[in-house]
């Protein structure tokens, strides 16, 4: 790689142990734990699952660790290792309606069918430093009262609106084909719904949420509204060969989020509610919020609307989201690039020198 480094393979070894070093920080101090992290930088871990692909706490919080906190670097290496791992099975799609709720609120309807559950969130704080944190003692939390959630599945806010057919309605097709998987198979456009939601739901965070500022700012033709914010847990089922009916294997906690969108009406369509749809792995309300504005403002073909806007375009969405890709091409620049750099060099040399002594047109004529 850098052939003109010297010490060569000596002076890469040695990097790896100042990056160790630094990593680790001042001994004086105990050396955070992967357990730490994972109970303690949560939302850091979930938000590193989501984009990495896999759902594992512990692995999340190791990458983290390992990455020293860069997040992006943490993705890579989650995704890095997910890349070995066999395929033993598919799963069922997950019955989001019956998530045992942590924190269930919606912007559209004030009082709805089970209430709203604010959960844990930083919505309603006041955004103060809380100098308490410094204090090398143990900081206490006070006792929450426990959500009060009716027992059963909760009904979802676009029940509501599907009762008057105010809203889409979206039933899967028969025959139906299984989605692409990102993991195994390249993007190609145009990319339907499925392939989308996949490469959103695996795109970076930050990207993602300028997208959906962009159509917030008026980026895009549509009018948003959150349906509804869920957080909790959901059972993960499979139909062994050997069974031929569903068995839960696990639970595992995401966010889902359904964004209502006005929608004029097409020749086909009478005017109606639209959605767009996000969801992902733990605590990550933000991601699942933009993942829903990009989502629906990437339908405006599919709809009938113009499309004119960067997040409406899939290409340009889709081919720049990802964070390792981005991260990548963008950190290649510090690869030796000599060659390239000399040539352009006495490109520019050899413009200044013409520039400086500008050829008449006899001479012109006489070359």
């Amino acid at each position: 790689m850098y052939v003109a480094v010297k010490g060569g393979e000596a002076a890469i070894l040695n990097s790896y142990q100042l990056l160790a070093r630094q990593r680790r920080g001042d001994t004086a101090q105990p050396e955070l734990s992967v357990a730490q992290i994972r109970q303690q930088l949560k939302l850091a871990v979930d938000r590193v699952m989501t984009e990495g692909s896999v759902y594992d706490p512990e692995l999340a919080a190791l990458a983290i660790k390992q990455a020293a906190g860069d997040l992006v670097e943490a993705i890579f290496l989650l995704r890095a290792y997910r890349a070995t791992l066999p395929r033993l099975g598919t799963t069922c799609p997950l019955d989001t309606s019956r998530m045992v709720l942590d924190r269930r609120i919606s912007a559209t309807f004030k009082d709805l069918p089970g209430g709203q559950v604010l959960g844990p969130t930083y919505d309603y704080t006041q955004r103060l430093l809380d100098f308490k944190l410094l204090a090398e003692v143990t900081v206490t939390s006070p006792a929450a009262a426990a959500a009060v959630v009716p027992p059963g599945p909760t009904p979802r806010v676009v029940d509501l609106l599907n009762q008057e057919g105010l809203i889409e309605t979206r039933p899967v097709p028969p025959g139906d084909p299984a989605p692409t998987d990102l993991t195994r198979e390249p993007l190609r456009f145009p990319a339907n719904r499925a392939t989308r939601l996949q490469n959103l739901a695996r795109g970076d965070e930050g990207f993602l949420l300028a997208m959906a500022y962009s159509t917030q700012r008026g980026y895009s033709h549509s009018h948003p509204f959150v349906g509804e914010v869920r957080l909790g847990t959901v059972a993960v089922e499979v139909v062994p060969e050997e069974l031929g009916f569903a068995i839960e294997i696990g639970d595992i906690e995401i966010t889902e989020c359904e964004m209502v969108n006005q929608f004029a009406g097409s020749k086909s369509q009478p005017p109606q509610f639209t959605r767009g749809y996000g969801l992902a792995f733990g605590h990550s309300e933000r991601k699942a919020m933009a993942m829903s504005l990009v989502d629906r403002a990437l339908r405006a073909d599919e709809l009938g609307e113009p499309v004119e806007s960067p997040a409406q375009m899939q290409e340009f969405v889709l081919g720049h989201s990802d964070s390792l890709e981005a991260s990548g091409f963008v950190q290649h620049l510090k690869l030796p690039h000599y060659v390239d750099f000399q040539s352009e060099l006495e490109l520019v040399r050899k413009m200044r020198a013409a520039a400086a002594h500008p050829t008449t047109p006899a001479e012109e004529d006489a070359a």
